[in-house]
């Protein structure tokens, strides 16, 4: 049977919009279906919209400082519903855009939930798992659909919300309970707490952020608990009821393992992601699964020769750019004829909490663990930035080197404080490119700034 498209993508998040653009300026004919709106989690649900949330509690904290720097605002009223709808309209903007940029691009969009009906076919559905409507035919397919949060499996999990539902909130209560350690949790505690909410994080183990440096994570910490962010250790939720079944109004109670109850007004279950495979089909077409995800070689490839993947479905770096680079590596490699593939030992992390982190390279915990305590140095500076200095109050920085001890290749560059993320996607440029010790020293500072203590360390 002749192939309808040379290339049909399930899924329009990141990864896949990168892979259909790029494949049709190598000439390819493309299709991309996708049952929601274009964009997919980034867009939609994740990246965007949160830090639209994190801008929106930072204007905040800019308002209180105003004193400091004789402005003197009277009368402020906060809205958290008029943010959240702000929020949701310019989610509608850019899904409006990026579906314009497909027909602009000469990408058919297929409008439904696709799913093999065989290795080289894709069947259409209006709602997931239902009739197939329409069923179209690829000589490749390329999965990226991406992965979903999950909750945990306790009494009364149908009580919480999901990162997901955290955008779809008219707005929010008073009091809210988030359980996780990772990033989405930690920047969901910040970003309610900065828009006044009394925030409680119950997190299962001892630290924050696991794979991030410890050094880091404990600033993170520091600064949550300063902005009155009370963080439970060492604790489990095994239960969450509604104290009036008939009233969702009245509010729930989180059953720690520990035996304390904790009233709130919502329950934010930050506990994990997983890829999005239920329904694809899989089976049908032969595609290898281990642990819950589509297995793929360096080259995006699946156990299916036409068949590959990106993104978070393959759940090796969940991240955006990197969706978006192995989507674009898959396109010109099979339809460029310019084989590449995605280096996945040096990419730059932020995590958008109040104190903000950003990380590229090797964590000094890391470090050790390849090179071996003697291998390895580390240089740091910690103080208040100058925007604190008029008020007087606020997170200190972190900055952070670390370094192989033998020529003083920078492993890792960290910090922890204003403007990290900005500050530290350039500084992976540097690392990317082998720099030293002596290369950051040799470099002359920018006065005042946050990021010149990174070449005037000692």
């Amino acid at each position: 049977m002749d192939a309808d498209f040379d290339l049909i993508v399930l899924g329009a998040g990141s990864g896949g919009l990168a892979a259909a653009k790029r494949a049709v300026r190598h000439g390819a004919r493309v299709a991309i279906a996708e049952g929601d709106r274009v964009g997919g989690t980034c867009v939609i649900r994740g990246c965007v919209p949160k830090k639209l949330l994190v801008y929106g509690a930072q204007a905040r904290h800019q308002l209180q400082d105003a004193p400091s720097y004789g402005l003197h605002v009277e009368a402020v009223r906060s809205d958290v519903s008029e943010l959240l709808e702000r929020v949701r309209s310019e989610v509608d903007r850019l899904n409006l855009r990026h579906r314009q940029m497909l027909s602009e691009a000469g990408v058919e969009l297929l409008q439904g939930w696709g799913r093999f009906t065989a290795p080289d076919r894709i069947g259409l559905s209006a709602t997931p798992g239902g009739p197939i409507e329409r069923e179209l035919g690829a000589a490749r397919i390329l999965i990226a659909v991406g992965g979903q949060p999950i909750r945990p499996s306790i009494p009364g999990a149908e009580h919480t919300w999901l990162s997901d539902d955290m955008f779809l909130q008219e707005t929010y209560p008073d009091q809210v309970v988030v359980v996780g350690a990772g990033f989405i949790a930690c920047e969901f505690a910040c970003i309610l707490r900065g828009l006044g909410v009394s925030v409680t994080q119950v997190v299962r183990g001892s630290r924050l952020l696991r794979g991030f440096d410890h050094e880091l994570a404990d600033a993170v910490l520091t600064g949550m608990q300063d902005s009155g962010i009370q963080v439970l250790f060492d604790r489990t939720v095994h239960a969450v009821d509604r104290v009036s079944p008939d009233d969702p109004s009245a509010g729930l109670t989180v059953e720690l393992s520990d035996g304390r109850r904790l009233p709130c007004g919502g329950v934010l279950m930050a506990t994990g992601r997983r890829p999005r495979l239920e329904g694809l089909g899989l089976e049908i077409a032969g595609v290898a699964v281990d642990r819950g995800r589509v297995l793929v070689d360096a080259d995006q490839a699946t156990s299916v020769p036409h068949i590959h993947a990106v993104g978070d479905v393959t759940d090796r770096i969940n991240l955006t750019p990197v969706a978006i680079d192995e989507g674009r590596a898959y396109a010109d490699s099979v339809f460029g004829g310019r084989p590449r593939q995605v280096n996945h030992d040096l990419v730059a992390t932020a995590v958008f909490s109040d104190p903000e982190l950003a990380s590229v390279g090797l964590s000094e915990q890391a470090a050790i663990e390849r090179f071996g305590e003697e291998a390895v140095t580390v240089h740091r500076a910690r103080f208040r930035s100058m925007s604190r200095a008029l008020p007087a109050s606020g997170h200190r920085c972190l900055l952070k080197l670390v370094l192989q001890r033998e020529g003083g290749r920078v492993l890792g560059c960290h910090m922890v404080g204003e403007h990290a993320a900005e500050i530290i996607q350039m500084a992976a440029i540097a690392v990317g490119m082998g720099a030293t010790k002596a290369d950051f020293d040799r470099t002359m500072a920018l006065h005042p700034s946050v990021s010149e203590e990174f070449v005037t360390m000692g």
